[in-house]
């Protein structure tokens, strides 16, 4: 009786746990869930300070949050990793997240064992990964009217951000686009004093070291260094010898000996990663070479591509003038831009590459702008490099359908798991048609016959009057690669967050516990 009194207390704790996990991780999710879909509405963001954020996006939401419950985290992380990952995607992922969560927990309620869920459930996302990855169209190049669409709904339906992000895929071209080590949305720019462009070069995020230097060059060359650009340097107990202080005079000699050989070379920009040195500054001021200092590793990244420079630390200086001359390379103007206060490098020796510079009225609209055109850029990415679904939630409702086909030929508890893949897919398209103001369960119901009787996957829901339309007619269109690696992540952390038996708090490691 004992053991058997300490079995259900065992099932109870374990129930009581998973019970508790659901309610934060539904919590998180409930956050984002109102911004789905063309009708989702934006979320207010407030720190103690009054500093205010207005967004749609799911994980500026979720990263701002204070989330302190350790499930709810779980999930945060998911959301962190589909945007580091793709791009784009952060809030289905999430809602996708929460609701195999429940689902699972509701199955285990009925008396399912936790083992039997999560095995089901690995069994039912494999086959809706497949399922999905073959339901995948590839695109046709970067002319296809399928990019602009993607990039249209990706960017929350504004026209001028897709049309931008559709001129920059097209101008970074498709074998960049398809680089593993390569991201569209880092090429993003949004500034409230600009108008909507894309620059054919390279906008470095500085103005020009001194006032004095040019505004802007033309046929330079270009010299990028990886370091800061100032002599070596001596420590203060050597200072204050003699012969520390003619050492000193003779490294600032030699210094300045170097910088001669970049005017014999032609040089007239430099890119520097750190700090540049007065007399460095005031030697490019007498020989007309324009300077920028403490550039952003990311954007030194791209100016050496763009220009075919290679970046030098500053002992690589001390090189003989053609091996020095090997390190460099070459565009044809840099100027300042004093409107934006960032310098444009343009028409570079490497590779060719684009600058889509956002536009906005304000500061808080210029953060908002930012985050939608990356949005939209990741999506037109993934969709060149995977394909693409319907979109609206439709292909998900119908991968649903698939799965309980699947659900009817198993035996045992496992198709039970299955059952929560199947309602959990759902979900995307019932939140949806509900922040359009509809009836969740009356438009799947709608959709699931629909789909049915037509044969067609693509079915979903027009927001505007709730009729069941065409996804792929109407241009409602979603990067495959976004949709699978949501599911795949929302499916990892739902079994992770499954399997939490009990919740137990560390101690804090005593100073010198190690």
């Amino acid at each position: 009786m004992e053991q058997q009194a300490a079995t259900k207390g065992d099932e109870n704790e374990q129930l009581a746990t998973l019970l508790h996990n659901a309610r934060a991780v539904q919590a998180v999710a409930t956050a984002v869930e109102g911004t789905l879909g063309p009708k989702g509405l934006d979320t207010l963001l407030v720190d103690e300070g009054g500093n205010v954020v207005v967004t749609n996006d799911g994980v500026t939401i979720l990263e701002k949050m204070d989330v302190r419950h350790p499930a709810a985290r779980m999930v945060v992380r998911i959301a962190q990793s589909q945007q580091a990952e793709m791009g784009d995607g952060t809030t289905t992922a999430t809602v996708l997240a929460a609701a195999l969560v429940t689902e699972g927990v509701r199955q285990v309620q009925r008396g399912v064992p936790v083992a039997r869920v999560i095995a089901g459930m690995r069994k039912g996302i494999a086959e809706a990964l497949r399922l999905l990855g073959e339901r995948a169209v590839p695109v046709r190049g970067l002319d296809d009217p399928a990019l602009t669409r993607i990039a249209y709904i990706a960017g929350r339906e504004q026209a001028d951000i897709a049309e931008l992000v559709v001129e920059g895929a097209r101008r970074v071209g498709e074998t960049k686009l398809r680089d593993p080590d390569f991201k569209l949305a880092d090429t993003v720019v949004a500034h409230e004093r600009a108008e909507n462009e894309v620059v054919a070069g390279v906008l470095i995020g500085k103005q020009r070291v001194s006032r004095q230097m040019p505004e802007r060059v033309t046929d330079a060359r270009v010299l990028i260094v990886d370091d800061a650009l100032a002599p070596e340097s001596l420590d203060e107990e050597a200072l204050a010898t003699e012969a520390g202080f003619r050492r000193y005079l003779e490294l600032k000699e030699a210094f300045v000996r170097n910088l001669e050989k970049l005017v014999r070379l032609g040089v007239r920009f430099v890119a520097v990663d750190r700090s540049l040195d007065p007399a460095a500054e005031e030697f490019f001021v007498d020989h007309g070479i324009l300077a920028v200092h403490r550039v952003a590793r990311a954007e030194l990244r791209r100016l050496a591509a763009h220009t075919g420079a290679v970046p030098i630390k500053r002992t690589g200086l001390k090189k003989r003038e053609e091996d020095l001359a090997r390190y460099l390379g070459t565009a044809e103007c840099v100027e300042e831009d004093p409107r934006l206060g960032r310098v444009r490098v343009t028409g570079g020796g490497g590779e060719e590459t684009a600058t889509i510079l956002v536009g906005a009225s304000t500061r808080e609209v210029t953060g908002e702008r930012e985050r939608i055109a990356r949005d939209a850029a990741s999506a037109v990415q993934a969709a060149v490099r995977g394909g693409y679904v319907p979109g609206g939630g439709s292909v998900e409702v119908a991968v649903a359908r698939e799965l309980e086909r699947l659900r009817a030929t198993m035996r045992g508890m496992e198709g039970f798991g299955v059952d929560v893949v199947a309602a959990a897919l759902r979900v995307p398209l019932a939140r949806i048609v509900q922040n359009a103001g509809f009836n969740p369960l009356e438009k799947l119901e709608a959709v699931t016959a629909a789909q049915v009787e037509s044969g067609s996957d693509a079915l979903g829901v027009d927001c505007d009057t709730g009729e069941v339309v065409d996804m792929v007619a109407a241009g409602v269109l979603d990067p495959a690669p976004v949709k699978l690696h949501a599911l795949k992540t929302a499916g990892e952390v739902a079994e992770a967050i499954l399997r939490i038996h009990t919740v137990i708090r560390m101690r804090r490691d005593e100073e010198g516990d190690g």
